[in-house]
């Protein structure tokens, strides 16, 4: 009779605890989300509210910042479930994140401190999200990686 201990099941990803990496990577995407869904709803309340000099461009402005809040807020969420195909649309928030920080840092405003953080809270979650223990607790093989490669 061969014992458990003897012929072990192979690990799966899910079977291992979440890297501290992949729930700061999942924090971060949530932090975003969380962030153009605010600044939607505000610019959607003050575009109804207010006086805005155009108030279909401010209504139209508010929705689709709440609109692409639901793309890193859906990342986050797969990246705490631990599912492969979270990781393009969490990449793709961050790459898309840099241009918005560099163009905040241009303004001569309050909006400098904003790109600052942007950039960095972009820049982390790259670094998170490439990282072989992100991408193992994902279950992402590299190119030409076979499904029992570790």
């Amino acid at each position: 009779m061969v014992s458990a201990e003897q012929n072990p099941t192979p690990q799966t990803p899910e079977a291992e605890p979440r890297p501290a990496r992949l729930t700061a990577a999942a924090a971060l995407a949530g932090l975003e989300g969380l962030a153009l869904l605010v600044g939607g709803v505000w610019m959607l309340v003050l575009g109804l509210t207010g006086s805005p000099d155009d108030r279909r461009q401010a209504v139209t402005g508010g929705v689709t910042l709440m609109v692409l809040g639901l793309l890193p807020l859906l990342a986050a969420r797969g990246l705490l479930l631990r599912r492969s195909w979270s990781r393009g649309p969490a990449v793709v928030t961050q790459i898309m994140a840099l241009p918005v920080a560099y163009n905040l840092l241009q303004a001569d405003s309050i909006a400098i401190p904003g790109g600052i953080a942007l950039g960095v809270v972009a820049v982390a979650a790259l670094v998170l999200l490439v990282n072989p223990a992100t991408t193992r607790a994902l279950g992402i093989r590299g190119p030409g990686g076979s499904p029992d490669q570790k």
